[in-house]
C-alpha cells in the first residue's frame, strides 16, 4: 500500500507484524477530548516523539507524520474514541508511512486550525504529543447568550431588566427589518448594532431540579442582561485533585456548575455562561479571555479543595490579592491552582499566549474590591448549608481570578482529600444544595450592588 492509498483509504489499515513495539517510544495511553470550542487528541508516550503535520484543505483533514514508533495495536484505541457526535472529527486513519514513521489521518467535518505540540513529563503523565483541532468559525457566545434569552419562555416579574424580558421581546423579523438581537448586543457591548436577523441558538438542557425563586430588592436598575460566567475548575487531561475514593475534583465542580447554571438561568434577565459545559481541558488565561468576550459581570471559578492528610475540611472562598496571599494556606492553594495549565497541557508556543498572559497582570483595586463583597455574601450563605474552613474571604494571585474589570472569586466547595466530605460532594443532595446557596450569595451581591448600565468595550 503506497501513501496515496492510505491517505484516501476510508478504514484503518493497520499492518501488525512481528512488530508491536516503538522504535525507542511505546505507546501509554491514547485519548480523546472532544467539545464545541475544540477537539484535543493525546498519545502519551515512555520517551519522546516527533510529529510533522500538515493540512489538506479538500476534502478537510489534517494528516500527522509521527516519528520514533512503529505501529502498534494501542493506535487501535484512538480510533475507536472518535464518536459520531464529536463536532470537529468525522474519522482516524492510521497507517505505517515508512519504517519508524506513523501516518496519521484525521478527517474533519469543518476546516479547523491545528496546534501540535509536545509536552514533557508532569504529575501523573510521561510525554505527550498533542493535537488541538480547532473550527475556523467560532460563534459568538455574547450573540447566543442574548437570543437564548430573547428566546426564553416567559417568566415571573422581573428584578434588574424591564426590557430584555421575553414578555417584551419582539415577534422574529424579516432581513428588511432593524434585528432586535443586534440592539440587543449593541446595547449590551456598545457595538453597532446590526441589520441582519439572526435565529436563536438553542439552550443548554437543564440537569436538575431548579431553584425556588429568590426574590430581590434592588436599589437600582439596568437596561441590559446580567452574565454570571461560571467556571468549572480543571477537566479533559486534568483532572484536578482526586479524593480517597476515586472521585475526581472535575467531574464533581463541573455537575455544581452546571446546577449553579439552571438556577441563574432561571433568574428573570440573567444568564449563565460557563467557560466549559462538558469533560475538556481549557488553559487559565483562556477562561478569563472567555468571561470577558460575553463581557461577564461577576465570574465564579469553583473547585473542591485538597490537602495532604483527609483531616481538613470545609469550604473556602477566595479573591484576588495585590499585596500577597493572606495567609501561606492561601498562597499554597493559589499555586497548586495556578498549576493547572502544567498538567492540563498548554501550547507555550502558541502566538497570542504571551499577550494573554500579559492581560492576566492587570487588576484593579476596584474589582478587588467587588470581589471581597461578592465573595462575603456567597460565604455567607455556604455557611447556612455546611462548615467553613475559613470565616473570613481569603486572598492570593489566582490567575483565574485576574480580569481586571470582572468581579471574581474562586469557591473550593469541600476537601475532597476528606472521605466524609468527598461523600457529600459526590451526594446530590449537598450538590443542589450548594447551587442554591451559591446563587442565594449572588442575588444578596446584586442585591447590594446593582448591575450598571454597560460602559466596556468587550
Amino acid at each position: 500500500m503506497n501513501r496515496r492509498d492510505v491517505l484516501q483509504s476510508g478504514t484503518l489499515v493497520l499492518l501488525l507484524g512481528t512488530q508491536h513495539i516503538a522504535r525507542g517510544a511505546s505507546i501509554v495511553a491514547v485519548r480523546v477530548w472532544p467539545s464545541k470550542d475544540y477537539t484535543r487528541l493525546t498519545i502519551e508516550s515512555d520517551g519522546e516523539i516527533k510529529a510533522r503535520p500538515f493540512f489538506i484543505a479538500e476534502p478537510p483533514r489534517l494528516a500527522v507524520d509521527i516519528e520514533g514508533i512503529d505501529l502498534i495495536p494501542a493506535l487501535r484505541e484512538l480510533v475507536a474514541k472518535v464518536k459520531s457526535d464529536d463536532p470537529n472529527i468525522s474519522g482516524i486513519r492510521v497507517g505505517q508511512n515508512t519504517p519508524g514513521v506513523v501516518r496519521l489521518v484525521i478527517d474533519l467535518k469543518q476546516p479547523i486550525l491545528p496546534q501540535v505540540f509536545t509536552l514533557p513529563p508532569v504529575a501523573a503523565y510521561q510525554h505527550r504529543l498533542v493535537l488541538d483541532l480547532y473550527p475556523m468559525q467560532v460563534a459568538d457566545p455574547l450573540e447566543a447568550l442574548i437570543a437564548e434569552r430573547l428566546a426564553g419562555k416567559p417568566q415571573s416579574q422581573p428584578r434588574f431588566d424591564k426590557t430584555l424580558t421575553p414578555e417584551s421581546a419582539p415577534a422574529p423579523v424579516s432581513a428588511a427589518v432593524p434585528d432586535p438581537l443586534g440592539e440587543l448586543i449593541a446595547r449590551q457591548t456598545g457595538r453597532p448594532a446590526s441589520s441582519t436577523a439572526k435565529p436563536p441558538m438553542a439552550s443548554a438542557s437543564a440537569v436538575s431540579k431548579p431553584a425556588p425563586d429568590m426574590p430581590l430588592q434592588p436599589t437600582g436598575r439596568t437596561d441590559r442582561l446580567i452574565i454570571v460566567a461560571l467556571d468549572p475548575g480543571h477537566g479533559g487531561e486534568d483532572p484536578g485533585a482526586i479524593g480517597p475514593g476515586g472521585t475526581r475534583e472535575k467531574d464533581v465542580v463541573l455537575q455544581i456548575a452546571l446546577l449553579l447554571a439552571e438556577r441563574i438561568n432561571q433568574q428573570p434577565n440573567m444568564r449563565a455562561y460557563l467557560t466549559r459545559d462538558a469533560d475538556f481541558f481549557v488553559p487559565l488565561h483562556i477562561r478569563v479571555q472567555k468571561a470577558r468576550r460575553v463581557s461577564a459581570d461577576l465570574f465564579i471559578s469553583i473547585h473542591a479543595d485538597a490537602f495532604f492528610t483527609d483531616r481538613p475540611q470545609g469550604a473556602s472562598v477566595f479573591a484576588l490579592s495585590d499585596k500577597g496571599a493572606s495567609s501561606s494556606a492561601a498562597r499554597w492553594m493559589a499555586n497548586k491552582e495556578n498549576s493547572a495549565d502544567l498538567v492540563g497541557g498548554v501550547n507555550v508556543k502558541a502566538k497570542d499566549a504571551q499577550v494573554q498572559k500579559a492581560m492576566l497582570d492587570m487588576s484593579t483595586t476596584a474589582q478587588i474590591n467587588d470581589s471581597l463583597k461578592l465573595g462575603s455574601a456567597m460565604l455567607g450563605e455556604i455557611g447556612a448549608v455546611g462548615k467553613l474552613h475559613k470565616p473570613r474571604v481569603e486572598q492570593a494571585g489566582f490567575a483565574v481570578l485576574k480580569a481586571p474589570d470582572i468581579p471574581s472569586v474562586l469557591v473550593e466547595t469541600a476537601f475532597i482529600s476528606n472521605p466524609d466530605e468527598e461523600a457529600k460532594l459526590r451526594s446530590e443532595t449537598y450538590q443542589v444544595q450548594l447551587a442554591d446557596a451559591l446563587m442565594r450569595g449572588v442575588n444578596r451581591y446584586f442585591a447590594r450592588n446593582p448591575p450598571l448600565a454597560r460602559n466596556r468595550p468587550v
